[in-house]
């Protein structure tokens, strides 16, 4: 595995996020090639030892002499893997201060998240240049959450702030679908200032929660004049981290906790997504033979954002103590929407309006972004009125869908005066 090491192609601006490097993402890919080799080879090793060990019912005779035939072969694969990734990661090192920062492009960005979605916990445990660090951002852009950085970044400052948490995979560019963005257009026509969250989804929901807690504590206690509204806004994923974040915010006696006024979901998976529980049957499926057991190492892969959807995961004590890829059934005890907040949920199905049961959105049931459960003590309060869905959607059309935003704005409008 390598280790982390001092990095001279990474700066601080005054910003106070990273200037990177384009040498950063090819170190990033090329650690993560080498890495990936590696667990195939073992993969490919365990399997070609099980079939030149014999059936299993002669008891393996020929295990030993299997195991000393393809261990000197594929431990020289592995050494000779290491050295030259070794080498590649050394060299670009040295690289990176010669060609100076760049400025990520959209496509970058989209290519980072996306890859932090699948294995963000595995490129955060190996140091991986490509493992997103959570930010606030403006255009793509981080915040110094001071008062003095923020009234440089932000000229016009409102007391109405829109925290925006985008999905599983996605960055916080990608709240731009198709011309429009709800932020941007909630600040033309409601006077909000939006912030933007960018996060590494591929970590476990709660400690994105925890961490994005912790920054909204500190832009609540930098904002340069009092706030009126603090409204959370996630899609995906992100209502899932944007509710873990208001428990760690409640628990603390958080400033922004107490000034939060509204949470709105948008086809956020609260009792989870079923392709990573099909996932999870491939899990328990796959070691039932020893031939195809070694198979299961790359379903173990896919990072542990991933297998908290199998559920809807919130909290550390839903997965701390348990084998993300073991067989158990839904751990969460009662659940409830942050107390004293209007909370409300989008969900979208790809079915017509009247055309009997509802699908999905692609990725979440109707019932699972509405906070329905046949347990009542899973269910999520929203109120009956604090419900819509969206139809002929597909799970990102929540994002620029022009009937989603009307439903936004309707909601987020001031209360009239009596």
């Amino acid at each position: 595995m390598l280790k982390r090491r001092s990095d001279p192609s990474r700066r601080r601006n005054r910003a106070g996020g990273d200037v990177r490097n384009g040498v950063d993402d090819l170190r990033g890919t090329s650690q993560l090639a080498i890495q990936a080799i590696r667990q195939v080879t073992g993969v490919v090793e365990d399997m070609h030892r099980t079939i030149l060990g014999g059936p299993a019912v002669l008891g393996s005779p020929l295990a030993a002499p299997a195991r000393l035939a393809t261990g000197a072969a594929y431990g020289y694969v592995r050494g000779v893997t290491g050295l030259v990734g070794g080498a590649i990661d050394l060299t670009l090192a040295r690289l990176a201060p010669l060609l100076g920062p760049a400025s990520p492009g959209p496509e970058r960005e989209a290519f980072r998240a996306a890859l932090n979605g699948i294995v963000g916990d595995f490129l955060a445990e190996t140091c991986n240049p490509l493992a997103i660090e959570m930010r606030l951002r403006r255009a793509g852009q981080p915040l110094r959450l001071t008062r003095r950085g923020l009234r440089a970044q932000l000229p016009n400052p409102t007391r109405k702030l829109l925290i925006l948490v985008h999905g599983s995979s996605l960055g916080d560019l990608q709240w731009n679908r198709r011309g429009h963005d709800h932020g941007a257009a909630l600040q033309r026509d409601l006077g909000f200032t939006p912030v933007y969250v960018n996060y590494n989804s591929g970590l476990h929901v709660s400690t994105n929660g925890r961490r994005l807690d912790e920054l909204l504590e500190d832009l609540a206690g930098a904002w340069p004049i009092p706030l009126t509204e603090l409204v959370l806004l996630g899609h995906s994923m992100g209502g899932l981290v944007a509710r873990s974040a208001c428990d760690f915010g409640e628990r603390g006696g958080r400033r922004w906790r107490r000034e939060l006024t509204k949470l709105v979901t948008l086809g956020a998976p609260h009792h989870g997504a079923p392709l990573e529980q099909v996932g999870h049957w491939f899990d328990l499926l796959l070691p039932a033979s020893r031939y195809s057991a070694p198979l299961a190492r790359l379903g173990w892969l896919r990072s542990a954002g991933v297998t908290d959807l199998r559920f809807g995961y919130v909290l550390d004590e839903h997965w701390q103590g348990r084998d993300r890829f073991g067989a158990s059934g839904d751990p969460r005890g009662a659940l409830r929407l942050p107390a004293g907040v209007a909370c409300y949920a989008i969900a979208a199905t790809t079915s017509a309006r009247g055309g009997g049961r509802l699908r999905g959105d692609g990725l979440v049931p109707v019932g699972s972004a509405l906070g329905r459960h046949a347990r009542a003590e899973l269910t999520l309060s929203f109120p009956e009125a604090h419900q819509w869905i969206g139809y002929r959607m597909g799970h990102l059309d929540l994002l620029s869908r022009l009937q989603v935003y009307a439903k936004l704005r309707r909601w987020l409008l001031p209360p009239r005066a009596p």
